[in-house]
Parts: C-alpha cells; structure tokens; sequence
C-alpha cells in the first residue's frame, strides 16, 4: 500500500533568522542602556551644585560633535552600501562598506583620544559618580562599537571574497545603526 506523504510547501521566513537574531540583541541592549542613561539621569538628577560636580573636567564639545558626525557619516554611509548591494553594484557597495568601516575607526580612535585627556585632568572611573557614569556608558558603548567593528570587517571580508549574502550583510547592519544610534 502507498503512503500518502505529508508535502507542504518550504516557506521562507519573513525575517531570516540571522537578521532575527540580532534583533533581539539589539532590543536587549537598548533595555541594557535604557537602564544605564536612567541611572545616570538620576544621579544627575540628585548632584548638589550641577552636573558635572564643580571641579569635574567637561567634554570637549566641539570634537565629540565632530566625532558624533563621523559615526553618523559611517551609518550612512553603510546604509547606502546595503542599498547598493541590493542593487548588485559591487564596486560602489564595496567603497562605501570600507568607507563605514574607516569612519567607524575614526570615532573609536577620537574617542580614545578624549578619554586620555579626560583621565589626565583627573576625570576617572573612581574619582566622582560622575566619572563613573561616563567612563561605564561611554565605555560600554565603546566596546559595542569595536565589536561592531569586527563584524563589520568580517562581513566585508566575505564581501571581498563574493560569499556575503544580504541576510549577513543586514544582520551586521542591525548592529552597527544600533551603535550609531546610541
């Protein structure tokens, strides 16, 4: 006797699970520094005579805006690449993925750059709440941005290789708009 088979249709799935994945990554991470940039708004909240306390270096404004603008520029400028990987232009997604990548660079390496200064006019992790604060968001946020980096870099490297597929592409994508938005 023949069995009948159960035959259905394979579905792609409407988000891949790659891209999914990241997903809630990413939403975990927000809830993560959600709660940080709460803690720090309370401390803020609670400081006797302003914040940053008297006698607390500041932030050079006019770099930290610049450097903000060099991540901003990397978002783009990935976006762009994603657009233009879509499209198959392989050469201009190339350009604009190692140009995300540098511009990306760029912002970790100012942001060290600040952090020395910062620490030589005294502002550490154990000196005042406030440095505590800056040096754990910002650090943290650091950090996902080398992490980030790092995939950025393998994913092009599988790009230079032709063995990157849009689900990697946008899943890394996922991760570095997450950094550039925080």
């Amino acid at each position: 006797p023949r069995v009948a088979r159960d035959v259905r249709p394979v579905r792609k799935p409407i988000i891949p699970n790659n891209v999914l994945g990241m997903v809630v990554f990413v939403m975990t991470e927000v809830m993560f520094f959600s709660g940080l940039v709460s803690a720090y708004i309370i401390g803020e909240g609670q400081a006797e005579g302003g914040w940053p306390p008297p006698g607390q270096p500041r932030l050079p404004i006019e770099g930290t805006a610049l450097n903000s603008v060099a991540l901003l520029l990397s978002g783009v400028a990935l976006f762009l690449a994603g657009r233009a990987l879509r499209a198959g232009l392989l050469d201009r997604t190339k350009r604009l993925f190692l140009g995300a990548i540098v511009l990306g660079a760029v912002f970790v390496i100012v942001q060290g750059i600040e952090w020395v200064g910062l620490l030589s006019e005294g502002l550490t992790l154990t000196y005042s709440t406030h440095g505590s604060f800056f040096y754990l968001i910002v650090g943290l946020h650091a950090l996902h941005a080398v992490t980030a980096l790092g995939a950025l870099g393998w994913a092009f490297g599988r790009l230079r290789r032709g063995a990157l597929v849009t689900s990697t592409f946008t899943a890394v994508q996922v991760f570095w708009t997450f950094v550039v938005a925080v």
